[in-house]
């Protein structure tokens, strides 16, 4: 660009994000909702004609605490938009908001209810196909205990994006269970119950420390980038899906801190839930999991676990790909790194 058009450009940017409606407007894949309930709203992603490349289907999976948006948060940063280009039929389980009313939600209600009845209603739109799951961070867990939980449904794969399966591997978590030792590790299950939960504040602040190297490169990055206005529209979509981020309900993330963060049940290959153990090596389908090389929720060695829990898989793949806990979902360079492993994982099962 020329020196007029460069400031021009950098001009309209810096009003756009300082008065303006923003970058770019948000701008999701077209989809059809097939199932609405509390919880469980299931989406089937568009296309303009069928052109279908499989029989079988791919369900998205988010985790808690992070809004559904996180398979599409734009045009050039969506997978969805990749798998429905590559023909293959594409379906979304979205939670929607957790509210205190949910306080008692467990992982109970997303293994045995929420996702397996999604699973039936997926395979049932597509004839009876069967169903490859992919999930983000808890997404991924949430795939593996429900593959391992219910031998009957449909399900003809896994894939993980940065799933947690090892806490012990989790950074700060010596720490973490030393002050939890203290009080016999009540504290904090105490009040999560006394407040129903963890509120979407609370987690929107959580993530901004995770990322806290962003947050504080922030101003920085405007000022030399201003007159990038890719640049600037995949920051803010970011930023918007940061915004949007929902909270835990309390009996979930009870289980959360007693069973996976001070217990480590997934690290060691069984989760003991109040009336149900889960073992990992019940997943009896191929597995795909993906550590980022700068990922700081979830670091490589946490997902690279399930190469030693997952023995009942026919085979488990292990993928270190660039990018953080969420760039190996949606960055710059998961177009070329994950979702070609992605795309090759799924089309060796066809």
């Amino acid at each position: 660009m020329s020196i007029t058009d460069t400031v021009t450009t950098a001009a309209r940017n810096a009003w756009a994000l300082s008065f303006g409606a923003g970058i770019e407007a948000p701008d999701p894949a077209p989809s059809t909702v097939l199932w609405d309930e509390p919880h469980r709203l299931l989406r089937r992603y568009d296309t303009e004609n069928d052109s279908a490349t499989t029989d079988s289907a791919v369900l998205l999976i988010p985790p808690l605490a992070a809004p559904a948006t996180c398979f599409d948060l734009r045009p050039d940063q969506s997978l969805v938009r990749h798998l429905v280009s590559t023909g293959r039929p594409t379906y979304l389980i979205d939670y929607g908001e957790i509210g205190f009313a949910d306080r008692r939600m467990g992982f109970e209600d997303w293994v045995t209810d929420i996702l397996p009845e999604a699973i039936r209603r997926v395979s049932a739109d597509r004839g009876g196909a069967p169903v490859d799951l992919v999930g983000w961070s808890i997404g991924g867990i949430f795939a593996l205990l429900t593959t391992a939980a219910n031998a009957d449904l449909p399900i003809r794969s896994v894939t993980g994006f940065g799933p947690p399966l090892d806490y012990d591997k989790m950074l700060g978590m010596p720490q973490v269970r030393a002050v939890a030792r203290i009080t016999g590790g009540k504290a904090v299950t105490n009040v999560v119950r006394a407040v129903g939960g963890i509120p979407a504040p609370l987690t929107k602040f959580a993530y901004r420390v995770a990322a806290f190297d962003r947050e504080l490169a922030r101003p920085m990055f405007i000022a030399g980038n201003i007159a990038r206005t890719e640049t600037l529209a995949r920051m803010e979509s970011i930023d918007r899906f940061q915004a949007a981020m929902p909270g835990y309900p309390g009996r979930f993330y009870g289980q959360l801190w007693g069973r996976f963060i001070l217990a480590n049940d997934i690290g060691k290959g069984k989760v003991h839930l109040r009336d149900l153990t889960i073992d990992l090596a019940d997943v009896r389908v191929p597995v795909l999991l993906f550590g980022g090389t700068a990922d700081v929720i979830t670091p490589k060695a946490a997902v690279e676990a399930g190469l030693r829990t997952l023995t009942g898989s026919p085979s488990v793949t292990y993928e270190v790909v660039p990018g953080s806990h969420l760039g190996i979902l949606a960055g710059p360079q998961a177009r070329d790194t994950t979702w070609t492993h992605l795309d090759k994982f799924l089309a060796d099962r066809d």
